[in-house]
């Protein structure tokens, strides 16, 4: 999924934050059991994560696509005292997964597990601004996504959407459809007097968003 040269990349690896002894065992857990292990955060990006969540110190968090949870934990690093992660996954068959990786970890109190389509989900959430949005889901709902939660994040809160960048076709000749998507889903929140954003080569490209 990475974008960036191998040699830079794994530079970028080495100079940051060791990845956390359960995100390991998470990562592996993944690739042995999972189907499409790729979709993964994985070591580098987690720290990202985590970097943003611990600049902000959020309260609240949404995360919308919760996999196996590595990127769920990364976020909830920054989290307050009192600050809770809403996590919205769509397939109920990695409960069980989940929960076991979720108690490997000393923020597991601090994640509220939701299953179903996160269209229906989002609006029954609390209405109480979140400080920090990540949205790594089915990539054709992201817009639908990002209109959901707009409304429903502070000012000055960040959302932040994965895979913008899809392994480089975004800026190339390739114009299949999911591409497509991405490409509009790029220009739309550029356009948006809403946000200020800018989009991070990080693995397949992270799309950082800022309401004004």
């Amino acid at each position: 999924m990475e974008i960036l040269p191998h040699d830079l990349q794994a530079y970028l690896d080495g100079h940051c934050d060791p990845e956390p002894e359960w995100l390991k065992t998470i990562s592996r857990e993944t690739y042995l059991k999972v189907l499409r292990p790729h979709m993964l955060s994985g070591h580098y990006q987690g720290r990202v994560l985590s970097f943003f969540s611990k600049l902000i110190q959020p309260k609240r968090i949404l995360e919308i696509g919760t996999f196996t949870g590595y990127a769920t934990i990364c976020l909830a690093e920054g989290l307050t005292d009192e600050g809770i992660i809403d996590t919205i996954e769509v397939n109920r068959e990695l409960e069980e997964m989940l929960n076991s990786h979720f108690k490997l970890t000393n923020v597991e109190k601090k994640i509220r597990l939701h299953f179903g389509e996160a269209i229906a989900v989002i609006p029954t959430l609390e209405n109480i601004p979140f400080d920090l949005v990540f949205i790594d889901a089915d990539k054709k709902n992201n817009y639908t996504y990002f209109q959901l939660v707009i409304d429903k994040i502070r000012q000055g809160g960040l959302i932040i959407i994965d895979n913008v960048l899809w392994k480089g076709k975004v800026y190339g000749a390739e114009n299949d459809a999911d591409t497509q998507i991405i490409r509009k889903l790029n220009d739309q929140i550029s356009a948006d007097g809403r946000v200020e954003s800018v989009i991070l080569p990080v693995r397949d490209g992270l799309l950082v968003i800022r309401k004004k």
